[in-house]
C-alpha cells in the first residue's frame, strides 16, 4: 500500500474515502398504471433509501435502472443491497437485480 497523505487519499478517493455502491434493476408488472410507477418510487426512495442514509439515482417506466450509493462519503454494505433487492421483491417487482458492490470512481469490485 502506498504512504499517500490524507489530502491525496481523499483526492483519490480510496482508503477511508473510498466509495462503494451497485447498480440495481427492476421491472414492474405489465399493466401497473403511472399512478402505481409513482407510489412505489416514492414509498422506495421514503421507506428505504433514506432512512439508510442512501441515495439512488435512476429512471425508467417499467423497466427501471440505476445506482445505489451513500448520501455522504462512505460504503453501501451487503446489507443494504439485501434489504432494497427483499423490499422491491415484496412489492412484487420482478427481475429484481442488485450488483455486487463495486467501487463507484474505479468501477472495481468491492
Amino acid at each position: 500500500m502506498a504512504n499517500r497523505s490524507r489530502r491525496l487519499r481523499k483526492k483519490l478517493r480510496v482508503d477511508e474515502f473510498q466509495e462503494l455502491g451497485f447498480d440495481l434493476n427492476w421491472n414492474f408488472p405489465v399493466g401497473t398504471t403511472e399512478a402505481q410507477i409513482d407510489a412505489l418510487v416514492d414509498a422506495f426512495i421514503d421507506e428505504v433509501v433514506e432512512p439508510r442514509a442512501l441515495a439512488f439515482a435512476g429512471s425508467g417506466h417499467l423497466v427501471w435502472e440505476g445506482m445505489v450509493c451513500t448520501q455522504a462519503i462512505g460504503k453501501c454494505t451487503e446489507e443494504d443491497r439485501q434489504v432494497i433487492e427483499g423490499w422491491l421483491k415484496g412489492k412484487g417487482m420482478e427481475q429484481v437485480k442488485a450488483s455486487s458492490l463495486f467501487d463507484l470512481w474505479y468501477g472495481e469490485p468491492a
